[in-house]
């Protein structure tokens, strides 16, 4: 019994070596800069300032992201659901956990509560059309909904709650979890909470329902004809979608001072199909690896070359989709990073 238990463990420990390594990097991390700029691991854990706390929270901010990019990649990497409007599932979980904090002076699982009955409500609204349109009309039905709560954010009725076009503000967060005083523990606190999510979503996608998923990817009309009623996988699947960018929200609200509006806007749909453009259209590990190159790309750029970075992203991502067409991890896997099509992709464009 013990021997199938070691083979067990050491078959896990093989296929899942590369995140694993990658867990204990991040949970040493912040006291690796520490001894760099010469503060000794109790100091870091003290939360002394330095380049540790800042590193911390850059890398909170990845972690954020990473949930919000795995949560969009499952229904459009994983289930083949084009979403304009995956930002109001994040935003969902911003916006009411702020003003269940702030107005109404809920509890952290209170205000958590309420923001998963939300992301299972917004779940069902976008599950309500799944029989009736697909494809760019999906899209397209998703956007407009999206659009209509980025309005309703924005509007002097909600500006009470939701601080209007200014943004939702004064917000005060738990002492014993606060970002400023307490750094380190939500440090650890979101990236526990972004392995778990991980783990859950490889479980997923292998499971007999995530492979129905994939099906539907590939072609609803076959899946169909095997005898799958796929508006149920497809609800399943943004069900489980929205639960995560809204956690994602929740834990957004708690680290950032101020809600944006702009989390409500298609842009910010956009910034997560870039970022698992950038790591790897249904790789779910890519999620990690395009949230930290998309926010390194954008801190640096801008912090360095200020307004005219947006024009420089953009062309980076330019060359990613034409060099880099299955993303980073994709490529990685294939082993091909398709240079020479990229040129002839690029001088056809060019040409035109």
């Amino acid at each position: 019994m013990t021997t199938q238990a070691n083979s067990r463990l050491s078959i896990l420990f093989s296929r899942n070596r590369a995140s694993l390594i990658t867990l204990l990097i991040l949970i040493l991390l912040p006291f690796i800069v520490g001894l760099f700029e010469g503060a000794s691991p109790a100091t870091v854990f003290v939360n002394g300032s330095g380049q540790s706390k800042f590193i911390q929270g850059l890398a909170i901010e990845i972690f954020i992201l990473t949930l919000y990019a795995l949560s969009y990649d499952l229904i459009f990497g994983i289930t083949g659901l084009l979403s304009f409007g995956h930002s109001m599932f994040f935003a969902v979980g911003a916006y009411l956990t702020g003003i269940a904090i702030k107005s109404f002076s809920l509890s952290l699982p209170a205000a958590l509560g309420f923001v998963f009955i939300a992301a299972i409500v917004q779940a069902l609204l976008f599950g309500i059309v799944l029989p009736r349109v697909k494809g760019i009309t999906f899209a397209l039905v998703t956007l407009g909904m999206g659009s209509v709560f980025h309005i309703v954010v924005m509007s002097r009725e909600a500006g009470d709650y939701t601080g209007a076009d200014v943004g939702l503000q004064g917000m005060i967060v738990p002492a014993f979890i606060s970002p400023a005083n307490e750094r380190l523990r939500f440090y650890f606190l979101v990236l526990v909470v972004m392995a778990l999510v991980y783990l859950l979503y490889q479980r997923f996608v292998t499971s007999p329902t995530g492979r129905v998923c994939v099906a539907i990817r590939e072609n609803e009309g076959r899946a169909r004809m095997l005898g799958y009623n796929t508006f149920y996988f497809k609800l399943a699947a943004l069900m489980l979608s929205s639960l995560t960018a809204a956690l994602a929200g929740f834990l957004h609200a708690l680290y950032q001072p101020i809600v944006s509006p702009n989390v409500a806007s298609l842009g910010f749909t956009v910034t997560a199909l870039l970022v698992i453009l950038i790591g790897g259209v249904g790789t779910l590990n890519g999620a990690l690896i395009g949230a930290f190159v998309y926010r390194l790309l954008d801190f640096g750029l801008r912090r360095y070359i200020g307004e005219s970075a947006s024009f420089i992203n953009g062309a980076i991502y330019i060359a990613f989709v034409l060099f880099v067409p299955f993303g980073i991890v994709g490529t990685w896997r294939m082993k091909s990073l398709q240079v020479k099509q990229g040129w002839e992709r690029l001088s056809k464009l060019i040409s035109k």
